[in-house]
């Protein structure tokens, strides 16, 4: 037989939380929509379990993962080594080697609030308590792309990257900010620019 549709467990504890607040069945199955039929079940788990996620069930351990094999990039032994060999290459290098670096990355800043998850100590339930939540708006209200530069000495220029980035728009940021930013730093001859294997950064143009 099939399983049936279950509620969400924010839902679940909507319930609970409207039957702990002294609401009836029938009041609480008007308040979220289509649930009259979960109310009761709900509500009798948490009675005599304290839960609100669904007990293990009966039957033999399912031998299939919930999720698939993880998947990589296929790369041959050499190119295993030949990485492993530039990333063990810097180890010794020095303080003075270091400083001769200017990095460089793009970023997204949103204008509220990051688009990512973000985590908070609290109790068991209390899942909408003001200070367990963050206000957000649709979209992130709206953001913009920067690129930016900087070395042990310092920060320095951060471009506005207008629009999608593509391989020319990424050399005219560089030929307009790169020469310029490592002078103001003083990096003198012999720096090294490093950025990331973005397939902007090394598409040929």
């Amino acid at each position: 037989m099939g399983k049936t549709k279950e509620l969400s467990k924010d839902m679940r504890d909507k319930i609970v939380d409207l039957h702990k607040a002294g609401m009836g069945y029938k009041t609480i199955s008007k308040k979220p929509s289509d649930v009259e039929t979960f109310v009761g079940a709900i509500i009798c788990k948490w009675k005599k379990y304290k839960l609100t996620t669904s007990r293990p069930r009966s039957g033999a351990p399912c031998k299939s993962l919930p999720h698939g094999r993880s998947q990589g990039p296929l790369l041959k032994k050499a190119h295993v080594q030949d990485s492993l060999k530039f990333a063990n290459g810097p180890l010794n290098d020095s303080k003075k080697d270091w400083e001769k670096v200017l990095w460089s990355d793009e970023t997204k800043i949103e204008l509220f609030g990051i688009n990512s998850t973000r985590r908070v100590w609290r109790k068991k339930n209390p899942d909408y308590d003001t200070k367990n939540t963050f206000p957000i708006v649709k979209h992130g209200g709206g953001n913009i792309m920067l690129w930016g530069c900087f070395s042990a000495k310092g920060t320095v220029r951060l471009c506005r990257i207008e629009g999608p980035m593509d391989g020319d728009m990424y050399c005219k940021i560089l030929d307009e900010n790169l020469l310029p930013s490592a002078r103001t730093l003083k990096m003198g001859r012999g720096w090294v620019f490093q950025h990331d294997n973005d397939p902007k950064h090394t598409t040929k143009v």
